[in-house]
């Protein structure tokens, strides 16, 4: 039976690759421009050069009203940012109606703002790799505005704060040029979304891959680390509505929202934490992988397999019929665990039933209800779940699961893991599911355990993410 020991996952390594040129440690270089006004801030943003560091003096600055801090044209390389950062982070204080408008720009690079005006700020699609770093966003609390939109390809939000919404509309929006297609390759990683506290049905999400009409488009993007508390303003906290997309390593904590597949195909929903809020994981459309995703104390459905109002999308349907629910078909849902959650595995019924999806080395353990509720499913493949706990086993085929004591043992992190001696060590089967690590980073080996967890003596690389993570002091 394998044991790790220091082995870490080559995605955690790859983040912390990733190079932070926007240190605000104060050291200047001498590239660096100073301004302390918004007429010296236009007129730096005017003249900047690749490899330029314009730095903005701590203070507010209200943008007129009709007025913004333009970069136009204005194109760094991938080597020489240009890079406009507050003096410390959170030090300069952008007030009015907009602030930086961008058009034509490329690897520019805006750090250590506190944007604080009253309208979305959008990175068009006429740019590209434009990156949002270690910024505090807290946009007027009025009317139905979204926050930030991006349509450019190769951008970058990461260690950013987005907090304390009680309206409608939404954190991110990621959209594209023209009615159908997606911005390619975005990158959201270690940001902190808190405090959407709008109490509608639905309009407050913290990020929205996409919209119906896009929904058969790739997107490639990939959002990891971010830490989602509190965030009430929708059941969606991640929202995906287009395709082939990875949602990884993310906390979803005490919230309303969980992650849904909205629309779209081919995207992976892999190793993330769901703790203590409402709504887990739901799926519509085809050829998913759902693997490693840890979802506790859950009061609404943990994991949901969506049935549907059409089999699949098509380039042909109607608008309201791409509005529609694509059932689930093909998905993979392999080593997750279910611990305590009020739903816990259910379906839908709409007219499609789910059909062909693939529901192995899961643990699922419960002391209320029914363990598995699923509606009507076509071509299932049920194979080595664990069960345990006080729940029924509900309607799941006798041949799919085994019911033993997986072991249990909460560490510091308040999740739990599996102990020496337990059932699911070694008992996983599915063949071909090409999982090679487990929800803490740590490597499985060939006799794969059931359960997000991979039993293991030494301590955890990944653990549900605080707010000493993310935002703009993480590291």
């Amino acid at each position: 039976m394998q044991r790790r020991t220091f082995l870490r996952s080559t995605a955690v390594a790859a983040l912390a690759a990733v190079p932070l040129t926007t240190s605000l440690s104060g050291s200047a270089s001498a590239a660096d421009i100073p301004v302390a006004t918004l007429a010296q801030l236009q007129s730096a943003i005017n003249s900047a050069a690749p490899g330029d560091r314009i730095v903005v003096a701590d203070g507010t600055y209200t943008v007129p009203s009709g007025s913004a801090i333009d970069i136009t044209g204005k194109n760094g390389t991938a080597a020489a940012q240009i890079t406009i950062v507050s003096k410390t982070r959170g030090g300069a204080v952008l007030r009015g109606e907009r602030g930086f408008v961008l058009s034509g720009s490329s690897n520019i690079t805006l750090s250590g703002f506190s944007f604080r005006q009253s309208t979305t700020m959008e990175i068009p699609a006429n740019c590209s790799a434009i990156r949002l770093t270690r910024n505090d966003f807290q946009l007027a609390d009025t009317g139905d505005p979204y926050w930030l939109v991006v349509r450019a390809d190769d951008t970058k939000i990461d260690r950013n704060h987005f907090h304390d919404k009680t309206t409608a509309g939404i954190f991110i929006v990621v959209d594209g040029s023209g009615p159908t297609a997606m911005a390619q390759n975005l990158h959201i990683f270690r940001n902190h979304f808190s405090d959407h506290s709008f109490t509608g049905a639905n309009g407050g999400e913290p990020i929205r891959l996409g919209v119906s009409s896009r929904a058969l488009s790739g997107a490639h993007a990939v959002v990891e680390y971010n830490l989602f508390e509190r965030c009430d303003g929708d059941p969606e906290a991640i929202s995906v509505k287009s395709s082939d997309n990875t949602i990884r390593y993310n906390t979803v904590r005490d919230s309303r929202g969980g992650i849904v597949l909205r629309h779209g195909n081919r995207s992976v929903v892999e190793s993330n934490h769901l703790i203590g809020g409402t709504d887990g994981v739901r799926i519509y459309g085809n050829d998913h992988r759902i693997v490693n995703n840890y979802l506790s104390g859950l009061s609404g459905r943990a994991l949901v397999i969506g049935s549907g109002t059409t089999r699949d999308h098509n380039s042909g349907e109607t608008e309201d019929e791409r509005r529609g629910n694509d059932a689930c078909d093909r998905a993979v849902i392999v080593h997750n665990s279910l611990i305590g959650n009020t739903g816990m595995l259910s379906g839908e019924t709409r007219a499609y039933a789910p059909q062909d999806v693939t529901v192995a080395d899961n643990l699922l353990v419960g002391d209320s209800g029914s363990l598995v509720a699923m509606g009507a499913t076509s071509g299932f493949t049920w194979q080595t779940n664990l069960l345990w706990g006080a729940a029924a086993n509900g309607n799941i085929p006798s041949g799919g699961f085994t019911r033993a004591d997986p072991l249990l043992s909460q560490g510091a992190d308040g999740v739990l893991r599996l102990s020496p001696g337990s059932p699911a060590i070694g008992a996983a089967t599915l063949s071909g599911a090409a999982v090679t690590e487990d929800i803490d980073g740590d490597q499985r080996g060939s006799a794969r355990d059931i359960g997000a967890d991979e039993y293991a003596t030494t301590p955890a690389l990944r653990h549900p993410l605080t707010a000493a993570d993310v935002g703009p002091n993480a590291a």
